[in-house]
């Protein structure tokens, strides 16, 4: 037998790699049928939907296509808001009514289609985050539009749409300079607060990441909180303003609390942390009974207390009250304001319980000290509004206030 290898008909293989084969993209098709199906149907938005729903278009390819033909009535030319080539339909957002009964149908119909095909919402971001960044490009009327569409949105929550793709691109310098930001921003404040409070507005600001930056949207030569007031109050936004204010103010004691903390925790001279404040108040307009509260958390906060020791956490409260006693006398310069002090240490020592036992104590040092006067305490004692512990601490200071009321019989 011969060993000779028999021939085969098996052939070379060879190998080929393998590719991706993309279909040639026709978005200026998808448009047509897209608007025809408007057209149809004379822009009846239930009987459009219907259809869209029934159709085989390919919306998974052609989303961006889909939300231009229903904000602007046909295909936009690439990074434009340019029409292109291409069938038109005048039922579009832009071709209606700047009113909140015209908008809201297109709303609701986009939410219809969005539940159907949840996956369009991010082609819906897309496209509004590349109108509101061409602001510019749009008549004012259409400005006016696009802001109670996107106030609408966010009433109606429309599903997934984020907030940053609304607030972020329009902080484009060249627009905000212009004031159309402000101008659409305005028009987005007044739409959505008809039926959402100021807090709703707040809490879509803060998901935005915009709730501590509303100056931002002034252009820079009018970026103050005067400005700001001044615009909505004038828009009949007030409740914007009382927001805005009460943020700022909130913003001016955090940041003076901030350096009286680092003054006393590197034990400044008393002067220069009374000079301190002075200045901060004088800068900031801060109400003097706000400069007590802060003044007295500022202080406890800096003792470092004992954890179970009674004795020690006394002494150190009561070391840090003479230490400091010239700072709290340099504010606590009326009656009103001393037995605002006093209430600041019932509801310390009511609230921490190491501090429970101390307010006699206390009290009692912060007269020594020239802090409180007598009528302070005995007012508080005879008449004090807040019960917090009142009662215990009644108890706790009445030898002191026998004592001062016999001093004062024998004077």
């Amino acid at each position: 037998m011969s060993s000779k290898e028999k021939p085969t008909l098996g052939g070379t293989r060879i190998k080929t790699r393998k590719r991706n084969i993309a279909a040639p993209l026709d978005p200026a098709t998808f448009a047509d049928a897209v608007v025809q199906i408007y057209l149809d149907n004379v822009g009846d938005l239930e009987l459009v939907a219907k259809n869209i729903e029934s159709s085989d278009l390919n919306f998974s390819r052609y989303g961006d296509t889909f939300f231009e033909v229903v904000f602007t009535g046909g295909r936009t030319q690439p990074g434009t808001i340019k029409p292109d080539e291409g069938e038109r339909h005048t039922y579009s957002v832009l071709d209606c009514e700047p009113k909140r009964e015209a908008i809201l149908p297109f709303v609701l119909y986009i939410q219809k289609i969005l539940r159907r095909r949840p996956f369009l919402i991010k082609n819906l971001e897309n496209v509004m985050r590349r109108f509101l960044q061409s602001l510019e490009l749009f008549e004012e009327n259409e400005r006016k539009k696009l802001a109670i569409f996107t106030a609408l949105t966010f009433s109606q929550k429309l599903s997934g749409l984020p907030p940053e793709t609304v607030f972020q691109p329009l902080l484009k310098d060249n627009l905000v300079a212009k004031g159309i930001v402000l101008s659409f921003i305005t028009d987005f404040f007044k739409e959505y607060l008809k039926e959402n409070s100021v807090d709703d507005l707040i809490a879509l600001l803060k998901r935005g990441k915009m709730e501590d930056n509303l100056l931002d949207f002034l252009p820079t030569a009018k970026r103050s909180a005067e400005a700001f007031s001044e615009h909505f109050t004038k828009e009949g936004l007030t409740v914007l303003v009382e927001y805005n204010e009460k943020k700022i103010f909130e913003v001016k004691l955090k940041e003076m609390k901030s350096a009286l903390t680092t003054q006393i925790a590197e034990e400044a001279d008393i002067s220069e942390v009374i000079e301190t404040v002075k200045q901060r108040v004088k800068d900031a307009k801060l109400p003097d009974i706000e400069i007590v509260r802060i003044l007295w958390d500022v202080l406890m906060d800096a003792v470092q207390w004992s954890g179970k020791n009674q004795q020690q956490n006394a002494n150190a409260a009561l070391r840090q009250v003479k230490t400091w006693a010239q700072l709290l006398n340099a504010f606590c310069t009326n009656g009103k304001l001393e037995l605002e002090l006093m209430y600041k240490v019932q509801i310390q020592c009511y609230e921490d319980a190491k501090l429970m036992k101390l307010f006699p104590e206390i009290v009692r040092s912060l007269y020594e000290q020239d802090v409180l006067a007598e009528d302070t305490i005995l007012l508080w004692f005879r008449k004090g509004a807040n019960p917090k512990g009142r009662q215990t601490f009644v108890k706790g200071l009445e030898p002191f206030v026998n004592w001062l009321e016999e001093a004062e019989e024998e004077d």
